[in-house]
């Protein structure tokens, strides 16, 4: 396979970062400077210098409690990008993190997922392309966790086919977990995120969506994380 993508593969950087690298005389296999375009085999040894490895740790990830009306990539439909919220004035009083901000840490700071306008919770932005590519890679299979109100009637059946058995975009949708938290709010935990995945799932049971809050991706929780503000994934954490 081409050497970006083995260097993806193995958790070394993104193919992007990895196709950088390359070009900067950064990245070895088996001892001699790498070239782009180059195919190795796993038996490869690969190598970064010690600047690219340097590099890789400064790039930050940032948790975001994502408010009603901002979207979670480019402006659209004059809504601002949940981006600009991530500035010293909203940087949660209770994070543990030791790192400061910086403005550097704003370049190619990109969301590793999406919630839309109408939703609120959880967002993962990140400068770290290991980070999106497990979030949202085609083989991701990170859990995201959702509290969901809703009005209308649900049946048993409606409920069952909400854990499997319902179809998107002529796709069927792989298995998730979907139980009623209280009265009027369903907890959804979904291995996927197809665009509006659970509004779309709802309205094919006959549900209406009120309200929609991601409070998990993977192992890491919203918690007390308040709306508009935002801390620095910690060291110890992983999705």
């Amino acid at each position: 396979m081409r050497l970006s993508k083995r260097m993806a593969k193995l958790g070394l950087c993104s193919r992007r970062e990895a196709d950088d690298y390359i070009s900067r005389g950064l990245v070895s296999v088996n001892g001699v400077p790498a070239v782009l375009g180059q195919r190795v085999t796993e038996r490869d040894r690969i190598e970064m210098n010690r600047i690219a490895e340097r590099n890789q740790g400064r790039r930050v990830t940032i948790l975001l409690h994502k408010p009603l009306g901002y979207v979670s990539g480019q402006a659209e439909d004059g809504y601002r990008p949940a981006r600009v919220l991530v500035r010293p004035e909203n940087h949660w009083s209770g994070d543990k993190s030791p790192l400061c901000f910086d403005l550097r840490q704003l370049q190619n700071l990109v969301p590793a997922g999406r919630l839309d306008v109408n939703s609120t919770g959880l967002l993962v932005l990140t400068q770290d392309g290991r980070v999106a590519r497990r979030l949202i890679g085609n083989d991701s299979v990170v859990e995201k966790e959702y509290l969901v109100r809703v009005v209308g009637s649900l049946s048993e059946r409606g409920l069952a086919l909400l854990n499997h058995g319902l179809s998107l975009d002529g796709e069927e949708l792989l298995p998730a977990q979907v139980r009623w938290q209280n009265d009027d709010q369903l907890r959804f935990v979904l291995r996927q995120g197809k665009k509006r995945q659970i509004r779309r799932m709802c309205a094919l049971v006959g549900l209406e969506v009120l309200a929609l809050k991601r409070v998990r991706v993977g192992s890491v929780r919203l918690g007390a994380l308040p709306p508009g503000q935002w801390r620095y994934l910690l060291h110890e954490e992983t999705f």
